[in-house]
């Protein structure tokens, strides 16, 4: 870590999808900082496994512990019962880094209202419950935002009435480089686009109780580094699939391929549209897959050009978490080398 051993000695942090990914990235971290870690997910043979590998990593010295839970954030009463063990275990909550999520690529019209509700409700309403569960007095939300914002929502305000409220903390939510749309997963953008407002609504309404609450907003992550072919393509037009074995990839490039009429074969791409709309003047010509062969170039030389680890974001978020952001509140972090700053690769039809 970039930050001073012993940053957060004796401090207590709540990761969701700790496991694996970001999630394990940052409850390292904040490990090694002398944070103690709750990890929850609901995969709990990923997290007993995050959680030992990250024990064999601390000094004997250290006082920090990593602490696997099983939670699925989706449901309210699993959220309440992991806030009440934190506070049994340890009597205090000083951070909350809302991480865990889920979706699937889709064509908006080929999404399901159950496909919607289950991103939408891991996501956004995930998010929330993990901040609001604990609160006996809360109104009937149900006819005012639907039960998808109401996940999110009591994470959020559990966490918030349980502890911060009365003795203030931080909240970090992860969200997603969404700010052009999100074509092929527009059920995952509307989720992080309503994270991020919600970010600066609570940042608002809980400053008085010394409660901050900020946004992470990574362009990319470890899982794309892994495979030299693909990591190039996810965003830039999703061009370079050819001998690409790992699974979540194939089953990307499967999608893809019905979401823009193409069909695959072997090691080349056949369209099936006109062919004024071909898949490469559609994609490949467009700014941002220059910028990304570019970046490409230059990654040894310049290796911030590249798609952000998962290293790299976990600093992000401790930062937001230290003494050092204590004057940054309802504020979106991008991190992403000012990859946002360029055009869509999406041209408009």
């Amino acid at each position: 870590s970039v930050f001073r051993p012993g940053l957060f000695k004796h401090k207590v942090a709540i990761v969701t999808g700790g496991g694996t990914g970001i999630g394990k990235a940052i409850s390292a971290e904040l490990l090694e900082l002398g944070c103690n870690v709750v990890i929850s997910s609901r995969n709990t043979g990923r997290l007993e496994a995050a959680a030992q590998e990250m024990r064999l990593k601390l000094p004997p010295t250290s006082p920090a512990a990593v602490t696997p839970v099983q939670c699925n954030i989706r449901n309210e009463s699993e959220v309440k019962e992991l806030v009440s063990s934190v506070l049994k275990q340890y009597g205090r909550i000083d951070f909350l880094v809302n991480n865990g999520g889920g979706q699937f690529s889709s064509p908006a019209e080929s999404i399901s209202s159950k496909g919607w509700k289950a991103v939408i409700d891991t996501n956004l309403t995930g998010t929330f419950h993990c901040c609001q569960a604990g609160m006996t007095h809360t109104a009937d939300t149900n006819h005012v935002v639907g039960k998808q914002i109401l996940i999110l929502w009591r994470f959020i305000h559990t966490v918030y009435s349980a502890w911060m409220k009365q003795h203030g903390g931080v909240i970090v939510n992860i969200i997603a480089d969404m700010w052009k749309g999100f074509p092929g997963m527009s059920h995952t953008g509307a989720a992080r686009a309503a994270v991020d407002n919600l970010t600066k609504s609570l940042a608002i309404e809980w400053a008085a109780s010394g409660v901050r609450v900020n946004a992470v907003a990574p362009v990319s992550a470890e899982r794309v580094l892994n495979c030299v072919h693909c990591w190039k393509c996810v965003f830039p037009g999703l061009c370079i699939f050819t001998t690409c074995r790992v699974p979540f990839f194939q089953r990307l490039r499967w999608r893809t391929t019905r979401i823009l009429g193409l069909t695959y074969s072997g090691c080349q791409f056949h369209t099936a549209l006109p062919k004024d709309w071909e898949f490469q003047k559609r994609c490949l010509t467009v700014e941002r897959h220059k910028f990304h062969k570019k970046a490409c170039s230059k990654k040894e030389k310049k290796p911030h050009f590249a798609f952000a680890v998962s290293a790299q974001i976990s600093s992000a978020v401790c930062f937001l978490l230290s003494p050092a952001a204590s004057y940054i509140s309802g504020a979106t972090l991008k991190v992403d080398a000012g990859q946002s700053l360029y055009h869509s690769m999406w041209e408009i039809p």
